[in-house]
């Protein structure tokens, strides 16, 4: 009889907090800051999406548009800014923590569609249909990286929740 194998036993991923880690995130104001800052910054997204995409479907409605790609890009910055004090408040660092490394990079990707579509529009350098697609495209790298974030955050409640009563994941 062939001797049979064992699939080798699954490594749990590395925890995405450090006890310590989970104590500074905990007691810093940035984290409720982050919390606020995210559904905003979505809803204002939600909101800016649908007038993009009226405007590509109508030619219509242009300045109300841009202005909400305009605040959706300034509340991007903003969360940008708040979440690397965050970052740097937990985990020492500004940005590219280990826990938040790839996060951190596709976010570096969605800023720069977002600025390069505030300078092709404050110099209109685009078109209105061009405008709007290179808002898409910011658009859809912002889905992403929020999925990215999202998909990590609930991660970290999964590593808590499995860790021993009394023990920080």
């Amino acid at each position: 009889m062939p001797p049979t194998s064992q699939p080798a036993p699954r490594r749990a991923p590395p925890a995405l907090y450090t006890p310590a880690e989970r104590a500074r995130r905990d007691a810093t104001r940035w984290t409720l800051v982050q919390g606020v800052l995210a559904p905003v910054q979505f809803l204002v997204f939600a909101i800016s999406l649908v007038l993009v995409l009226r405007t590509l479907a109508t030619g219509q409605g242009e300045a109300a548009a841009s202005i909400s790609v305009g605040i959706k890009t300034a509340l991007l910055y903003t969360i940008m800014v708040t979440g690397a004090i965050w970052e740097k408040r937990v985990f020492g660092v500004y940005l590219f923590a280990r826990s938040f490394f790839w996060e951190d990079v596709f976010s570096m990707l969605v800023l720069a569609l977002h600025t390069a579509y505030l300078w092709a529009w404050w110099g209109r350098h685009l078109g209105t249909h061009e405008l709007m697609l290179l808002a898409l495209a910011a658009y859809a790298a912002y889905v992403i990286n929020a999925t990215q974030f999202v998909l990590k955050l609930r991660a970290a409640r999964l590593q808590a929740a499995a860790a021993p009563m009394g023990a920080a994941a």
